[in-house]
């Protein structure tokens, strides 16, 4: 055996040597625990929702609601009846912008949706702040010709359910990071 071959066979035996010692140190995020603790799903279904204080009736709250519910269900699912140990405060500003507009007519053809969300976990039992962020989404749709006002409508309500969705993405990864590492 040549001297090249043999410091290939040490670096494979060290990496298979690192891969069994490390083996025992990974766990999954979403994994029973065995010896009675909560697992990450049932500290999520902990988390209440309060309702998003926004104007009734008004852009925003229609936003709020879509949140809420985006997030309520990739925190429970279709489960229900856990009592709550954590409280999570959403607040959030959005934003709309003209990307493109048409040379010809002066409208816009390309608009951008924009959501910033600072949401605050707060632990029920000692109403104390555990933890806090923010995070944004910024979703961009394509307007259709100039008369076309109920198409133009449903692009732009749908640009706002993508942004809504990925907020709630963002904050339950987020709250599953918390939950798991406890930072």
């Amino acid at each position: 055996m040549s001297l090249a071959n043999t410091r290939i066979a040490a670096r494979w035996l060290a990496v298979f040597v690192l891969a069994v010692l490390t083996a025992g140190c990974f766990q999954p995020m979403y994994a029973e625990h065995t010896d009675g603790t909560p697992g990450l799903r049932e500290k999520l279904m902990g988390v209440e929702i309060p309702p998003i204080d926004k104007p009734n009736a008004s852009q925003e709250a229609r936003m709020g609601v879509e949140i809420r519910n985006a997030l309520a269900f990739k925190l429970y699912g279709t489960a229900t009846g856990m009592p709550p140990t954590h409280r999570l405060v959403l607040r959030f500003t959005t934003s709309r912008s003209s990307l493109l507009t048409s040379i010809t007519t002066g409208l816009p053809t390309s608009e951008d949706v924009g959501i910033d969300a600072q949401y605050n976990l707060i632990e029920i039992a000692t109403n104390k702040s555990v933890m806090t962020g923010t995070t944004f989404s910024r979703v961009s749709y394509d307007l259709p010709g100039s008369y076309q006002r109920f198409a133009r409508n449903r692009a732009f309500h749908d640009a706002e359910d993508r942004a809504a969705a990925e907020i709630a993405e963002n904050i339950q990864t987020r709250l599953a990071s918390f939950f798991v590492a406890g930072t």
